[in-house]
């Protein structure tokens, strides 16, 4: 797979670069005094400060009897990987807007899911596939 570009607007440089760094564990590469480049898992995430961040959620959808945040952007996980990112954000004292748990259980495309918010309000979601072959699975 190739790696995807994301940049993402913030309120706030020094507590959003604080966050994907010694949060999320991101490896921080370029930077300026606007924005930051992270290694978001192999992917490149670019913060960007603007005028208009923060409170990024726009409008909901019901899944699962939740109410997903829109937009909200994430990464795919090993199973393992998910748990180990779930019990350090435990540990860090975030809030999730959709607690760690499993998403379809017993069917197509079961899922372990979670959502929270990056110190501006982006929300992200980190899953997992048990059996990854049923990422797009109808």
């Amino acid at each position: 797979m190739n790696p995807f570009h994301l940049a993402i607007p913030v309120d706030d440089l020094s507590k959003n670069r604080k966050f994907y760094r010694e949060v999320m564990l991101c490896e921080e590469g370029r930077s300026s005094d606007q924005w930051v480049d992270f290694n978001l898992y192999g992917h490149q995430l670019v913060i960007h400060v603007a005028d208009h961040a923060g409170a990024a959620i726009k409008d909901h959808n019901p899944v699962d009897g939740h109410d997903v945040p829109i937009p909200h952007f994430g990464v795919v996980l090993d199973w393992e990987d998910w748990h180990a990112l779930a019990d350090r954000l435990r540990n860090e004292g975030i809030e999730f807007i959709i607690e760690p748990g499993i998403r379809f259980q017993g069917q197509v495309g079961e899922q372990a899911t979670m959502f929270f918010l990056d110190p501006s309000g982006n929300a992200l979601e980190f899953k997992s596939f048990k059996d990854m072959s049923q990422l797009f699975a109808k």
